[in-house]
């Protein structure tokens, strides 16, 4: 009974609910049709309505500001990766871009898509979302200044820090009292204009500097350690002293901006003495990925816009709050890794391009229309690189330091970038800085920051470094068998390892191998370096010390991973590099084909050598255009390892296509004397057949191997054969013949180890 009735509720309740929508919406359509008959009466045609839709769609602010963003990205990453390429920080060539998308040239010579693309009503919307990702990355640059090193090793740096400041910054007043007339907007008096260009002319950008230095291989030395320091205590002092230049600006005279100062100095004191310590036990608390929590991030999130929302209410912009905001974060180097690596990537590739287009938007270029205004930006450029590389590099030399490592300091010191930017822009903000002296300005941070890698060339050229002999890669007396080990994966280099002990593991006393890893310079944070080093090397060193390996390792930061490896390969000169490779080496090629990786990628250089009729554009090549490089410039062996998970090395396969494949026979003695492998040779084009001094080389090893090599005489590989196999040597040109052959037991194969001799 029970059954019955819940059935006709549920009945009376779906059917009864159901016909009465059903009649609802059939009201609904009759009153459809009546309004479609008015709207018809006072519209245009469907086509004209879609068209007006689309625009006032295509227009909408949101979607101006995501085009602009899109349009921005992409632009700065294409002029990144040419500076990229000419050895130029990328930071030359998002500024680049910014003036390249600016009225300088995009609104000069396109100047309706400049009009649609950039609207001057849509420009609001920029500059705040750039000033966002400006305090995210003054916030970076505050938490990656260790002050632990400015109290342990200020004193020289110190000295020449300050002196790099008093210098240009003295400069800079004259140069603004000869140009103060011409120049300064109406409304600007001497005390602010001067106080602005001699701090502008005072900057050094320490992010580009601290990754030169990595690239180039100075950060774990003296020198390196110095000029970091120095660059450190120059931010800090230069924007204290900025923030001192705005309090001023903002109030008119110095008398007036005494209680801006007084306000911000007990700011900095709440700061340090109040907020520093409570931050300091979050820290200690919460320094792990899994402890770090939603809530714990939004405490030092909310601190941050908090410290910048004070200061600039105090009068000394929101920039100098997000500094001051970095520079007291938790001291604990894990902590600060993994806070810089959340808001990273945010930061710097999508919210500071912004910024660079917007000072290019701002940047005239176009204004310097005659030989005087161009003598003046000379004069300013002068006095730049006369006041920051002179002045530092004549302290340098005072407090001690060789000519050569003086010329050096002075040459980074020299180096604006980014940071001279955010100081023009607050200056052009305040109106003290007119559009024709913006535009010198931006041009003298450009060309201060162009010439830092030449004059470290010519640096280099003219006062050489004295050459240490690397005495981990030499035994007194005896020529020790030297190998190095290339890998970017950490996961993948213990299996790496293991090869590498394969080939020595009797004769390890009298072996030398070393680790080599390269990261980009550009993904890699100053206070970051030593830690991400160590658990880079973590995963290969725990192997090495299973097998007893004694093991060296090189870790660089370089630009260039690909010609870095070469050059340190053929400087070391190894008697074998094995260099782990990945999926990307194999875009573009017919391995990548076999392997299930992407299709055909043409590159610019492949292109011209079509063009230039050097080779084939769609040809079958062995690798991608990177490995084609290495092999081409490498002078020792190369090996190239693709990685099938090997765990052991007890059956090993070695292809013959040619009689030049005959010295991999060297290897295959050694792996057999060394771990006691069982090697097969393949006669897969008949050669070991046709060539009887080929086969009596095998046979004589056969015998000092107390028959370890087999010659398989088939020259079609079967899947059985291949499975049994732990791991194949094969030769660049074997390996080729075989693409050429598209020989179908290539997707079959162990692991490999391909050799160029």
């Amino acid at each position: 009974m029970k059954t019955y009735k819940n059935l006709f509720f549920y009945i009376l309740t779906i059917g009864g609910f159901s016909l009465l929508t059903l009649y609802i919406i059939g009201l609904g359509q009759l009153l459809e049709i009546q309004k479609a008959i008015q709207v018809v009466q006072h519209t245009a045609s469907s086509w004209e309505q879609f068209i007006i839709t689309y625009h006032h769609n295509l227009t909408h602010p949101l979607a101006i500001l995501l085009l602009q963003i899109i349009t921005i990205i992409v632009v700065a990453r294409v002029f990144g990766f040419i500076c990229k390429k000419i050895r130029q920080p990328t930071v030359i060539g998002e500024i680049a871009a910014g003036i390249f998308l600016g009225p300088s040239f995009i609104g000069s010579y396109v100047p309706e898509f400049s009009a649609f693309l950039f609207p001057a009503q849509s420009l609001g919307n920029l500059q705040f979302l750039s000033q966002i990702g400006l305090i995210f990355f003054m916030f970076i640059i505050g938490m990656e200044l260790d002050l632990r090193i400015l109290k342990n090793k200020a004193n020289d740096a110190l000295v020449i820090s300050h002196a790099s400041i008093i210098f240009p910054f003295t400069l800079g007043i004259g140069l603004a009292y000869y140009i103060y007339l011409n120049f300064a907007p109406a409304n600007i008096n001497f005390l602010s204009f001067s106080l602005f260009i001699g701090i502008a002319m005072s900057i050094t950008a320490f992010p580009v500097l601290a990754r030169i230095v990595q690239e180039r291989g100075l950060s774990k030395t003296r020198l390196g350690t110095i000029v970091i320091t120095c660059a450190a205590a120059d931010d800090i002092t230069a924007w204290c002293l900025l923030a001192v230049v705005i309090a001023i600006v903002k109030a008119g005279t110095f008398v007036s901006a005494i209680y801006t100062i007084i306000m911000a100095i007990g700011y900095v004191f709440l700061m340090v003495k109040v907020v520093q310590p409570f931050l300091r036990k979050l820290g200690d608390k919460y320094s792990y990925k899994e402890s770090l929590s939603k809530p714990i991030v939004a405490i030092f999130f909310v601190i941050l816009l908090l410290s910048a929302f004070t200061t600039e209410v105090i009068g000394i912009h929101a920039l100098f709050g997000a500094f001051l905001a970095g520079v007291i974060m938790p001291s604990n180097m894990n902590f600060r890794n993994i806070f810089i690596e959340k808001i990273e990537d945010v930061s710097l590739v999508l919210l500071l391009p912004l910024f660079f287009v917007f000072t290019g938007l701002r940047t005239q270029i176009g204004l310097l229309n005659d030989l005087y205004l161009w003598k003046i930006c000379g004069l300013i450029v002068l006095v730049a690189v006369v006041g920051k590389f002179v002045g530092s590099t004549l302290s340098a030399r005072y407090v001690g330091q060789t000519w050569r490592d003086s010329l050096t300091i002075g040459a980074l010191m020299n180096t604006r970038g980014l940071m001279e930017l955010v100081v023009l822009n607050i200056g052009y903000d305040l109106g003290v800085l007119s559009p024709e002296i913006f535009a010198m300005m931006v041009i003298m941070a450009l060309a201060t920051t162009l010439m830092t890698g030449p004059a470290l060339d010519l640096i280099n050229k003219f006062i050489p470094e004295k050459k240490y002999p690397m005495t981990h890669l030499e035994d007194h007396g005896t020529r020790k068998y030297k190998m190095m080990v290339s890998f970017g994966n950490p996961k993948r280099s213990q299996n790496m390892i293991k090869l590498a002990n394969c080939f020595v593991k009797k004769t390890i006393q009298h072996t030398s191998i070393t680790a080599l890893h390269l990261s980009h310079s550009t993904e890699l944070n100053q206070i970051n370096a030593p830690e991400y080093e160590q658990d880079i090397f973590k995963p290969i060193e725990k192997e090495a010390g299973k097998l007893n390996i004694p093991l060296f390792t090189i870790f660089k930061a370089t630009q260039d991973i690909d010609k870095e490896i070469v050059n340190t390969a053929n400087e070391g000169n190894y008697d074998l590099v094995i260099i782990g490779i990945g999926q990307s080496i194999f875009e573009g090629t017919l391995l990548g084909k076999i392997l299930g990786f992407t299709s055909k990628i043409i590159n610019p250089e492949r292109l011209l050598d079509t063009i230039t009729g050097k080779e084939k554009l769609f040809e079958n090549t062995i690798f991608g255009e990177r490995v084609k490089l290495i092999i081409k410039t490498s002078k020792v062996p190369v090996g190239f390892f693709i990685d099938k998970d090997l765990e052991q090395v007890q059956h090993v396969l070695i292809p013959i296509f040619s009689i030049s494949d005959s010295f991999l026979l060297v290897y295959a003695q050694k792996l057999i004397h060394n771990s006691d492998v069982k090697v097969t040779i393949v006669d897969v084009m008949g050669t070991i057949h046709k060539n009887p001094e080929i086969k009596e080389n095998i046979k004589s090893i056969e015998r000092i191997t107390h028959h370890n090599m087999v010659i398989y005489d088939e020259k079609k590989l079967d899947k059985e054969l291949l499975s049994q196999q732990n791991l194949m040597l094969v030769s660049i040109d074997g390996w080729q013949k075989a693409l050429d052959m598209e020989s179908t037991w290539l997707s079959d194969t162990p692991s490999t180890l391909i050799i160029k001799a």
